[in-house]
């Protein structure tokens, strides 16, 4: 299991991101985040030696960003006797 980091400021390479934000519970593909990058939407990073670097801080705000609203189920609809 991947550990989670207690320190916001850790970094994290693609892959070591995407399984760390899975273990979150967050499940995302490195694949994904290096699509998000192209798309224009995903978390900050920094590049040292061509090697994206994301915080860990960062990516926890990102992904908590990118959740629905609380849902519940659908109420019933009333049944009237025949």
């Amino acid at each position: 299991m991947t550990p989670i980091p207690t320190d916001p400021n850790t970094r994290l390479r693609r892959k070591e991101a995407a399984a760390t934000l899975t273990a979150a519970g967050f499940p995302i593909s490195s694949a994904t985040l290096a699509s998000a990058v192209t798309l224009g939407h995903s978390p900050p990073f920094r590049i040292f030696n061509r090697v994206a670097l994301y915080t860990w801080g960062d990516l926890l705000t990102w992904a908590e960003g990118r959740l629905s609203a609380p849902r519940g189920t659908p109420p019933e609809t009333d049944r009237k006797a025949a």
